[in-house]
């Protein structure tokens, strides 16, 4: 058994797909519309055969992801990029393009080495080895 794909709401779904395939290394397939639902969406398939969908609608409320308090629900996207050197540099890489930096790199309590970022909207990003 694996995780196929998960989905992720936007309301910005062209700099979402930017984001996921310049830093990460997705590739985009084509984008479906349905446009009787007002509905986009674009899968990103990684290296690893995992997918996000990326998915768009008018009518969906703004994510409510704080950087402080904690909700029940999910609460990140773990991407291994393969190694401490790649943590390291892309986290600079992300935060000199103007995006959050929740936590530096470092070794965790359970023995991750990881940052957390925040994409374009506001998802958490955990980049481990």
């Amino acid at each position: 058994m694996k995780i196929e794909h998960i989905a992720i709401w936007t309301s910005n779904i062209e700099e979402l797909k930017m984001f996921y395939t310049n830093y990460f290394g997705g590739v985009a397939g084509e984008k479906y519309t349905n446009s009787k639902k007002s509905f986009e969406s674009y899968f990103i398939k990684f290296d690893s055969g995992a997918k996000i969908e990326l998915m768009k609608m008018p009518e969906i409320l703004l994510n409510l992801n704080d950087t402080v308090n904690q909700y029940i629900g999910l609460a990140h996207i773990a991407i291994s990029v393969g190694s401490i050197e790649k943590v390291k540099s892309l986290t600079e890489e992300l935060m000199k393009a103007g995006y959050t930096v929740v936590s530096e790199p470092r070794y965790t309590g359970d023995g991750y080495y990881e940052s957390c970022i925040l994409d374009p909207d506001g998802n958490r990003l955990e980049l481990t080895i």
